[in-house]
């Protein structure tokens, strides 16, 4: 359905605010701030709108949801690594955890298809545009038969799916690892993670409605119980079930995801005007077919990296997958935070498209590239230059040897090269599908990844092992992220490739500076965690200096933000 775009410039400000168009030209970044306010104000604001009606995107508004996301998204991060470190002391990095992290295929799947990729990429655009259709008064609650013409029928496909994954878990685990020892362990392990397709998929349903309607905290707050739920699991049965704990803390912890949201969502769907409720009731609206089948194959491509590197692990000594696994795990981290902004702004981007305000999504894509792309390489180049520490610090204790951190720290840096394809590709990719149309042409974009990764892993699992499936995937998704970004334009928000090329070089030549400033820093003290803090402030300093003297964007709008914060807060103190 096509929405008629408004008369005048639609506003990103409460009241008399510039256009988008205006905006854009004067440079605006306080979007990106990191406002210091507490996330209960945040709700109380939210909360104050009138029923059916959202609050403006303001740069204030954006500014505090960001804030919101990014505190529980790093509390989230922070658990995963506690996660991580209890299965390392409890379990070590042996044929056990490797059979345990074969099962962990299924929610790690789960997680990018129904949560964080796939279906929020269909879902919150039909929301964003039921909820432009409820502004402009259209009859009856468009949200609400969006709801009843989804969810009833999207809850019968996550049963069938995990009912399915239980019932052919042998199968299953004998596909994803032929050479795993103990296959009988990891068969089990699996049929408990299996459960997570159903909960993650009313998560991710949750998550996708709760973003629409710009409800920024009980999404973010999903890990947190996730993680609660693993950890909780292995110190409670660890003893008595083994590495099969993790496992059934997964089921909980999955359980645990959606109800931290479903008391918000169901909030949200009773609050409607009396003029909804007058109406006579719309027909129920399924999603576009088209739509759901483009989104759910590329995220089912982009998470099929990682059963390449478990296929080809599978093959190499035990701890191999274990170690692979660990090292993605932390090195990922800044990818995550440099993609929450865009989790914010998504919204914004397919309400802005809905609207018809093409030059809206057009700035609003271009500043978060900028952004995250400073964000993931200052990540990279701290990874890259302090890799052992980060590892001995986090990791190095009970089972986990100093030989694991070894091969651990060395596999992590060949894995940070492709952490600036994989936060590309996450911004990206949500332009391709904002409008809520769908695309084949992302779908083509990470299949050419994943051929370049088959092709060169499996060239390089010999002679290298673990560390040629790490280059591998550090290769692959850059070459998505490079096809994705060519194709930006008529099938996307038509953002300028050039440009977008020019703007990345800049924090690039920072990041490499900074990795070598940071190794030699890290490298002068014994003790891990002095040469980890040294290592970490060098990169620091060096990147923003360097990247504020080249003009990156991404630096100099989070260098603004950064003092906008800090005089806020001191006039509050004052």
């Amino acid at each position: 359905m096509t929405v008629t775009p408004p008369r005048t410039p639609r506003t990103d400000g409460p009241a008399s605010v510039p256009s988008a168009r205006s905006a854009a030209r004067s440079g605006e970044t306080a979007d990106e701030a990191a406002a210091a306010t507490a996330a209960a104000a945040y709700e109380k604001e939210d909360d104050g709108q009138e029923d059916g009606e959202l609050p403006p995107a303001s740069r204030r508004f954006l500014a505090k949801a960001t804030l919101v996301t990014a505190v529980l998204s790093v509390a989230g991060a922070l658990l995963g690594l506690v996660r991580d470190q209890a299965l390392a002391r409890l379990f070590g990095a042996g044929s056990d955890t490797d059979a345990f992290l074969v099962a962990w295929t299924v929610p790690e799947f789960a997680a990018t298809l129904l949560i964080e990729d796939g279906l929020a990429f269909a879902l919150i655009p039909a929301f964003s545009m039921a909820l432009a259709r409820r502004s402009q008064g259209a009859p009856g609650d468009p949200v609400r038969a969006l709801v009843a013409g989804t969810l009833p029928r999207l809850s019968l496909a996550f049963v069938a799916v995990g009912a399915l994954f239980i019932g052919l878990a042998p199968q299953l685990v004998e596909v994803l690892a032929p050479g795993l020892p103990d296959p009988a362990l990891a068969v089990d392990c699996t049929r408990l993670t299996a459960t997570c397709v159903v909960s993650f998929g009313l998560a991710g349903y949750c998550s996708a409605a709760l973003r629409a309607h710009r409800r920024y905290g009980a999404p973010a707050a999903i890990y947190v119980a996730y993680n609660v739920g693993i950890i909780t699991g292995m110190f409670v049965l660890g003893g008595r079930w083994g590495v099969r704990s993790a496992a059934a803390g997964v089921a909980v912890g999955g359980l645990l995801m959606v109800l931290v949201q479903l008391p918000s969502l169901l909030g949200r769907l009773r609050k409607r005007g009396a003029a909804e409720e007058a109406s006579a009731p719309e027909e129920a609206r399924p999603l576009d077919t088209l739509l759901l089948t483009t989104v759910l194959l590329f995220a089912l491509c982009r998470q099929s990296q990682v059963l390449i590197e478990r296929f080809l692990a599978s093959q190499l000594p035990a701890g191999a997958i274990s170690h692979l696994n660990y090292a993605q795990k932390v090195a990922q981290m800044p990818m995550i935070l440099s993609v929450m902004v865009c989790t914010v702004t998504f919204p914004v981007v397919a309400r802005a498209l809905a609207e018809g305000d093409t030059e809206r999504a057009r700035s609003r894509v271009e500043r978060d590239l900028a952004l995250a792309a400073c964000v993931v390489l200052l990540g990279t180049a701290a990874v890259l230059a302090c890799s052992p520490q980060i590892i001995e610090v986090l990791f190095q204790r009970g089972a986990f040897t100093a030989k694991d951190t070894a091969a651990t720290a060395g596999v992590m840096r060949v894995y940070a090269l492709g952490l600036l394809g994989q936060t590309l590709v996450g911004v990206l990719v949500r332009s391709y599908f904002s409008a809520g149309r769908g695309s084949w042409y992302p779908v083509g974009a990470m299949a050419c990844g994943i051929v370049v990764t088959s092709w060169i892993g499996a060239l390089s699992v010999g002679p290298w092992g673990v560390y040629g499936i790490a280059a591998a995937n550090a290769i692959g998704i850059t070459v998505t992220a490079l096809v994705l970004l060519a194709g930006m334009g008529p099938r996307s928000v038509p953002v300028e490739f050039r440009g977008v090329l020019r703007e990345l070089s800049r924090p690039v030549r920072a990041a490499l500076v900074a990795t070598l400033a940071g190794s030699f820093a890290a490298g002068r003290f014994a003790d891990p965690l002095s040469g980890l803090a040294a290592g970490g402030l060098t990169v620091t300093v060096v990147f923003l200096l360097l990247g504020r003297a080249l003009g990156s964007q991404g630096v100099v709008s989070a260098l603004r933000s950064v003092r906008s914060a800090t005089r806020r807060f001191s006039h509050v103190r004052s």
